[in-house]
């Protein structure tokens, strides 16, 4: 008798089916071990309905890195948390949008837009149907054709292709470069790995540029092994699907993300499986690096503490000395999350972006003083009188 005969070979693992069957129930009954303690802002909480809070299942709480006045996309909503935490802190000019391919979920979710809307005096969230690695399919409008054109045959599977890709291009779930930033809690670890690089794809797209990803996540220490990753209860539990912490981080600067850093990291391991911890981890990142290097003159000075520092593009940073870059770095390192470790130097005078050249951003690393100045009249101008007064203080 074949080996093959002895050891009938097992069915590959349905991720998507394990986590919609796991969070279908969890939605209508809370479940304790799909939550990773988490201290949310007390003052935020009040008015959600104890429903949604006793059904929430996240690691972390990106909700804090959100300002007023802005567009926020959480991926995964759920039962809507989070979108209702953030639409108190973004306001009457904000905006925030949920997604999330659960019919359970939505349902508890949107079962409460009325109620929120009228206790918060405004109403700014939006709960979309769609799956967070393909944010231009609206699953709703999808649902609406299919509808009226039920799919009974191959050539009805091809035309329903067919308009899922027209709507991907005429009504985006979620247009691209119209988000001032996108969150999401422990859900990114949920999606299949073949469906990753377009998930992290999806995220840097809806960005604005200057926007940001703030990702509250279950990452683990070491690669996970076969057998966890096929057992669908940790799968849909975050343990199988969890990203090694380094590769986390990775898929952002793939993704073409930048100022990549690790906001926040929990201590002692949430899970500890055969060895390997799981813990949540929030990661920051920055869209905007893409776009043409052109010369204007501008120089940067890396203030330390380290002696010298690499950016995502390689540009190379030593402490105190004065380094060359290019309009889009300079505008760069002027802002977050560098702009407190930076001391920007513009040129004395101006160039204007039509007479700027194309710069090499790995060329010729530093910047003297006199180019910087180029243009500025040769002065020499003492300080009147002493520089100390006579108290000893200068």
């Amino acid at each position: 008798m074949s080996s093959t005969m002895d050891s009938p070979e097992r069915p590959a693992l349905n991720v998507d089916a394990a986590v919609r069957d796991r969070y279908s129930a969890a939605a209508e009954a809370a479940e304790a071990a799909l939550c990773c303690p988490v201290s949310y802002d007390p003052q935020y909480l009040k008015i959600i309905p104890e429903e949604i809070i006793e059904r929430d299942y996240g690691c972390g709480d990106p909700s804090k890195w959100v300002n007023e006045g802005e567009t926020v996309l959480d991926l995964g909503s759920g039962g809507g948390k989070i979108c209702y935490i953030a639409s108190q802190i973004v306001g009457a000019s904000g905006k925030v949008i949920g997604v999330d391919c659960n019919d359970t979920m939505l349902g508890l979710a949107r079962q409460y837009q009325g109620e929120m809307a009228e206790k918060i005096g405004y109403a700014n969230v939006d709960f979309r149907k769609g799956r967070i690695q393909d944010l231009q399919l609206n699953l709703d409008l999808l649902e609406e054709y299919l509808q009226q054109n039920p799919t009974r045959t191959s050539a009805d599977w091809l035309q329903m292709q067919e308009y899922a890709d027209h709507l991907r291009a005429t009504q985006p779930l979620i247009a691209a470069d119209s988000v001032d930033v996108v969150v999401s809690n422990c859900v990114l670890n949920l999606v299949k790995d073949e469906d990753r690089r377009q998930l992290f794809s999806e995220l840097h797209r809806v960005l604005k540029r200057g926007g940001r990803a703030v990702i509250s996540d279950i990452v683990c220490d070491e690669l996970v092994p076969e057998n966890l990753r096929n057992d669908p209860h940790l799968w849909s539990g975050c343990i199988s699907g969890a990203f090694r912490e380094d590769l986390f981080l990775e898929a952002f600067a793939d993704a073409g993300f930048y100022g990549i850093e690790i906001v926040s990291r929990q201590e002692e391991a949430w899970a500890t499986v055969e060895g390997i911890e799981f813990r949540s981890m929030t990661v920051q990142a920055f869209k905007g690096k893409d776009g043409p290097c052109l010369d204007r003159r501008q120089a940067v000075i890396y203030n330390g503490p380290w002696k010298s520092v690499v950016d995502d593009d390689g540009h190379k940073l030593v402490r105190g000395q004065r380094m060359a870059v290019c309009d889009k770095t300079f505008k760069m390192y002027t802002q977050s999350p560098y702009a407190d470790k930076i001391t920007p130097i513009p040129p004395a005078t101006e160039v204007a972006l039509k007479d700027a050249k194309p710069f090499d951003c790995h060329g010729v690393p530093t910047r003297s003083p006199k180019e910087t100045k180029q243009g500025s009249p040769l002065l020499t101008l003492m300080p009147d009188g002493d520089c100390c007064s006579t108290d000893g203080c200068c």
